[in-house]
């Protein structure tokens, strides 16, 4: 067992654990999930994720990646959920994206050894940090830099300090207009030899993110962003004479366009030692919203069945009010679910009464309190007060971060009572 799975399965259940039922209190996860506690027995609201799908998104992700050649440091703060970074490690990923030092702590503290941090490090105490974390010979630690002022961040903070390595950074390339980076390729080239020529840093290779720099997959959006792949692409190759002879990483990619990473990326591999990373990170649960518009392995536009993700979270609230025709109130909102990318998506109706499923599609949930959704009905058929509902949800990143234990089956059907296969605790 794993030192993280260790940990996490004898964490004690509390109150504090919304959605758990009221006997699971003062046992651990390991004795609780061991007397195989069916989902019936949660209360709502609450966050379902199903063992199928996620395995399915895991598998698929990993060998798409792996036929061209690439490696996988998902994003860990999609879930936050070191035993779902360990179940994408074990599929073959070759470390975990985080994008903060308290989420890089978190990854250390159980014990995981190849951290991406996706950001520029500018907090003394955290460059500190890392370089005590580097006596271990075992850890590699990778952090982003896109400005000339954070190198001497890094000097100050690490000055009179022994290092057992130097911090090894990415030079990140931006866009004018998007988020960090460089904002050309020339800016970026002159930043790689001053971070060359930094005591305390070792250029290990170029960074970017082109899920910022698109919101559709219009011709247009992919052409630009084939261009900005192109352009990090020209800047390796720029300061390939700066690098040293250890790994060097050349990484984009995220859940939206690995496509078009991808595809350029497997191209300079062919004639490249460097290490090509992609860092997607929603894949694993992929969605009912905004990865279901973008990615290019929906089902709806996936160019073949075997090229698929699958929402694999469901939400499950009860009805709390009818308050007029055509209008229910559910026990779950803000607090519960995301919404920054859409609200949540009915999908079905189980009746408290008879157990019987209807479809919800045409239903619409068309706003959000703190623990309130508004679910509204074309034809007044809404579901009854103390009925269950499922919704489909948009953008996991803003998802996990509402639970802290969230039941697992093995694979959900509307009112089902699966048993529940595992707890997944978060870390936010």
């Amino acid at each position: 067992m794993n030192p993280q799975q260790q940990v996490q399965q004898t964490r004690m259940i509390s109150a504090d654990d919304k959605g758990l039922p009221g006997d699971a209190a003062g046992r651990t996860v390991e004795e609780y999930v061991a007397a195989g506690p069916g989902l019936a027995d949660f209360w709502t609201p609450l966050l379902v994720l199903d063992e199928e799908a996620l395995a399915h998104n895991v598998a698929f992700m990993a060998g798409w990646l792996g036929e061209r050649d690439l490696e996988l440091m998902p994003h860990g703060k999609t879930t936050m959920a070191p035993q779902l970074w360990q179940q994408q490690l074990d599929a073959g990923a070759t470390g975990i994206t985080v994008a903060n030092p308290s989420q890089l702590r978190v990854g250390r503290a159980r014990s995981f050894n190849a951290l991406l941090l996706a950001n520029q490090l500018t907090d003394p105490n955290a460059i500190r940090w890392v370089a005590r974390e580097l006596a271990d010979p075992e850890c590699s630690i990778w952090s982003w830099l896109d400005n000339p002022a954070a190198i001497g961040v890094a000097e100050e903070a690490l000055a009179g300090v022994t290092l057992a390595r130097p911090l090894s950074v990415l030079v990140e390339l931006g866009a004018p207009g998007g988020r960090t980076g460089c904002r050309s390729v020339d800016e970026a080239v002159a930043l790689a030899e001053a971070v060359a020529a930094s005591p305390v840093l070792r250029l290990a290779g170029v960074a970017g993110y082109e899920g910022a720099l698109g919101h559709d997959r219009d011709k247009a959006t992919l052409d630009f962003l084939h261009r900005y792949v192109a352009d990090l692409l020209e800047l390796h190759q720029r300061i390939g004479h700066l690098y040293d002879d250890a790994d060097v990483l050349v990484t984009c990619g995220g859940s939206n366009y690995p496509d078009v990473v991808s595809e350029l990326f497997a191209q300079a591999r062919k004639s490249d030692t460097a290490r090509y990373v992609l860092r997607s990170g929603a894949y694993i649960t992929h969605d009912h919203g905004i990865y279901h518009a973008l990615s290019p392995f929906d089902p709806d536009r996936a160019s073949t069945g075997d090229e698929t993700l699958v929402p694999a979270a469901r939400a499950v609230c009860r009805v709390l009010s009818q308050p007029e025709p055509g209008l229910a109130l559910l026990d779950g909102g803000k607090r519960d679910f995301p919404y920054d990318e859409g609200f949540p998506i009915p999908l079905t109706a189980v009746s408290r009464t008879t157990g019987q499923t209807s479809d919800l599609r045409g239903a619409t949930v068309s706003g959000m309190n703190d623990q309130h959704s508004f679910l509204r009905t074309a034809d007044g058929a809404e579901p009854a007060v103390g009925d269950l509902v499922v919704l489909g949800l948009s953008h996991p990143c803003t998802m996990f971060d509402k639970w802290r234990l969230i039941p697992a089956v093995e694979s959900f059907t509307p009112g089902a009572s699966a048993k529940v296969t595992r707890l997944i605790e978060t870390f936010f």
